[in-house]
């Protein structure tokens, strides 16, 4: 897992400890030390620490103006345990609805594992969100993981599944992601429409 580092090819156009709104401004990394671990395994220190023994992020890219913040996962996301949607909740994303941010996009694709409790820390972040026009979208979970996040029913709050987990999103521009993510939920909603 050390070798995972966080998405790097937008850092032209957003770093999060360079963004005074961020909350990871000024946040130094060690490029030579490994100190955190996701149970017994190392992972790479370009990573967030959001207060979840099992689960860090990355702040990729956000734009103000548009609200929107792009954000990379890694680890394990328990609920059950640990209570991971707290943390993420409480420690990045309530911190980043107060700057103006009210569209969300959650990369997952090293989300290994899902163990899910309850909705209401999605519910909250729907309630947070939608009065301003905002979405969540967490793209390419693993099936099992959209099996769990559907048991929990939490797609009542946030897109997720077979249509956005078809997005490669790596070979994108942060702008033109976003796009195609607004598209497939403005498809999805037309759909629940008819």
């Amino acid at each position: 897992m050390h070798d995972i580092e966080p998405f790097f090819k937008w850092r032209s156009y957003y770093i999060a400890s360079e963004d005074t709104k961020s909350p990871f401004y000024k946040r130094q990394y060690n490029e030579f030390s490994f100190t955190n671990k996701i149970y017994n395994y190392f992972i790479h220190p370009q990573w967030d620490s959001i207060g979840s023994p099992t689960m860090y992020a990355k702040i990729l890219f956000v734009d103000y103006n548009e609200t929107i913040a792009v954000i990379e996962l890694i680890g394990e996301w328990n609920d059950l345990l640990h209570n991971d949607i707290m943390f993420l909740k409480r420690e990045l994303i309530d911190k980043l609805v107060f700057q103006g941010i009210h569209k969300f996009i959650l990369l997952c694709d090293n989300v290994l594992n899902f163990h899910g409790d309850d909705d209401s820390y999605y519910e909250e972040w729907w309630e947070d969100v939608k009065e301003e026009g905002g979405w969540i979208a967490f793209l390419n979970l693993r099936d099992h993981i959209v099996n769990e996040m559907q048991r929990i029913s939490a797609q009542y709050y946030v897109n997720f599944g077979e249509n956005f987990n078809e997005i490669n999103w790596q070979l994108f521009l942060p702008k033109v992601l976003i796009k195609n993510v607004e598209s497939q939920i403005y498809n999805q909603t037309k759909q629940l429409d008819y």
